[in-house]
């Protein structure tokens, strides 16, 4: 005898990945292959910033464990993290954003060199990134509104040559994914990096050009 499964019997089982079948349609397609998601780095600065004569060395960014891996999250709760289904990002979150970081620094024109710390670069100044926010949230008051994605970014310069922490400031931003669908998301979530790194590089590159050269 052939047995069928009723609509609502199907939805209290991809409920576990996250609340409301109407939500996030995208639980549909979680038995399906995962597709890849990449971000692009910011390629467009203030003119005005200043040239540096300095070599910079991006660390990989620390990040919590729900961030820390190459799932998109999404939190349907403040206190709940959970992935989207079907989809992924073609690497861990913190090597994405410190890959990205070090194209920025170049794409700005003003940094003679740039390069990640795990390549033993002998720079003068490090950038040492902390991954705050790195996901999807589900509006409470509105289930239905649109996903809110959020990036924030806490950098801190070192002076390389004294381990002295020069400045330190956070970046956010917000963007907003009409759906669930993973290629809107993810579009989401490259604005909101986009506009943060934008940030984050303009004001290293003044920050270590008011400071000047390292101190021994």
């Amino acid at each position: 005898m052939k047995m069928t499964m009723k609509p609502w019997a199907l939805c209290l089982l991809l409920v576990g990945a996250l609340p409301g079948c109407a939500a996030l349609s995208g639980l549909s397609a979680a038995t399906t292959p995962n597709d890849l998601y990449v971000l692009s780095p910011k390629s467009t600065f203030d003119e005005r910033l200043p040239s540096l004569e300095f070599q910079i060395a991006v660390e990989e960014p620390t990040a919590t464990a729900a961030v820390d891996t190459d799932q998109i999250a999404v939190q349907p709760t403040p206190l709940r993290v959970q992935y989207l289904p079907g989809a992924r990002w073609v690497d861990r979150a913190p090597l994405i954003v410190q890959s990205l970081l070090i194209e920025s620094f170049e794409n700005s024109g003003k940094v003679p060199a740039v390069g990640s710390s795990a390549i033993g670069l002998r720079a003068d100044f490090l950038v040492v990134t902390d991954i705050r926010e790195f996901q999807a949230t589900v509006p409470q008051e509105d289930p239905e509104a649109p996903l809110e994605i959020d990036v924030r970014l806490n950098i801190k310069l070192i002076d390389a040559f004294s381990d002295r922490i020069i400045a330190s400031d956070s970046f956010e931003a917000l963007a907003l994914s009409e759906t669930d669908d993973a290629t809107k998301v993810a579009e989401a979530f490259d604005q909101a990096l986009g506009n943060t790194m934008r940030r984050a590089v303009e004001w290293s590159v003044r920050e270590i050009s008011s400071y000047g050269a390292p101190r021994f």
